[in-house]
């Protein structure tokens, strides 16, 4: 079988995911091809990785919409697919409208998030192509959801969970006691409007305010104007001894390892691989209570679910746990049981062989 998978180029959350297919299906005797499109930090870096890990990796441009659909023709035609997943809003419209046109016989489309910026010409535009679509694979329930909402047919759209490599998180590498861990916060995302990492900043102050004073460390990288509004507000509050800025980081299981606090605090999430790591570390995890975040979290059972955007109810968790070590243990375990149960990417690739199965073979 010949497999395509056409994705953004951001090395976004759906990028990886697309890479982790692409080695599952490799792994397994297809012949895949990872299509990127080319973004401001398409590095060549990265796509050079992802050729040393042995994959087949072309990038198409981001000129205009017509042209990517151009560039994938050609592909398509002289590789010949048997299979195109597109990933992604809005490469997934692109995608699928080159693999219409090229006769591809077997044609899904990747929805990644619960909230993406369909206008009313994007949305008549995708769904155009529901019918020529075996599947539209939301990567939660709450997507799946999302996708029938906005008017794709009830009976093409399955969830299939995202999943993490949990070899990143042996057992050797955790703790033997909580009190071995530092008494630190870690949000891990880039920087983003979909991303909260000023509620987060905000709730620190509210704990200062209370004489609780953790070290809270951001992850990721993303948009610099946005980082630098996040640089901003932690020296208005006067923060700085407290909040470090670490970019990316190669390091984050082992960082995560010795961190007792994870915290995502979003806006919107499609399937939150994020939080599935630091869940997957063995941290006390604390979510905005959104599409996709409650799905993965059970309030007080593997973490700790806050509202959206509520610093003080995101400051009573933290001070919860900060001051709570029997229940932050407790959680902490919880959710790296759950992370092992049902998150690992051996789970996502066997839900998307089911598929193959039945649609494609």
């Amino acid at each position: 079988m010949r497999i395509m998978h056409f994705v953004t180029g951001g090395f976004s959350g759906a990028t990886q995911v697309a890479v982790d297919l692409a080695l599952a299906a490799q792994q397994e005797g297809a012949y895949v091809l990872l299509v990127l499109r080319k973004k401001r930090n398409t590095s060549s870096q990265k796509v050079q990785a992802l050729r040393a890990q042995g994959l087949d990796v072309r990038v198409v441009s981001n000129w205009l919409h017509a042209w990517t659909v151009w560039e994938l023709r050609r592909l398509m035609r002289a590789w010949q697919p048997d299979v195109v997943f597109a990933h992604g809003f809005s490469d997934h419209i692109w995608g699928r409208r080159a693999a219409v046109a090229e006769h591809v016989p077997h044609i899904f489309h990747v929805e990644h998030n619960s909230r993406e910026r369909y206008t009313a010409r994007r949305l008549r535009q995708a769904l155009a192509l529901a019918p020529c679509t075996q599947a539209s694979i939301g990567v939660s329930e709450g997507v799946k959801r999302s996708l029938i909402d906005r008017g794709f047919p009830e009976d093409r759209c399955i969830a299939i969970p995202n999943g993490i490599d949990l070899a990143r998180f042996p057992e050797s590498e955790q703790p033997s006691a909580w009190g071995q861990r530092m008494a630190k916060i870690v949000m891990a995302s880039r920087f983003a409007k979909q991303k909260d990492q000023p509620t987060l900043i905000h709730a620190l102050a509210v704990l200062k305010a209370r004489g609780i004073t953790p070290v809270l460390e951001l992850a990721g990288g993303g948009s610099l104007r946005l980082r630098k509004k996040s640089e901003q507000l932690v020296q208005r509050l006067g923060l700085q001894a407290q909040v470090r800025f670490l970019g990316n980081v190669s390091d984050l299981p082992q960082r995560l390892a010795q961190t007792q606090i994870f915290v995502l605090a979003t806006h919107w999430e499609g399937m939150p691989l994020a939080l599935v790591e630091g869940m997957a570390a063995g941290c006390a995890c604390v979510g905005s209570r959104v599409v996709g975040v409650q799905e993965v979290m059970e309030d007080g059972v593997n973490g700790m679910l806050v509202p959206e955007s509520d610093a003080q109810a995101l400051a009573n968790a933290l001070e919860k746990l900060l001051t709570n070590q029997a229940l932050a243990e407790k959680l902490g375990l919880q959710a790296r049981h759950d992370a092992f149960a049902m998150y690992g990417r051996e789970h996502m690739w066997a839900g998307y062989q089911r598929l193959l199965k039945t649609e494609a073979v």
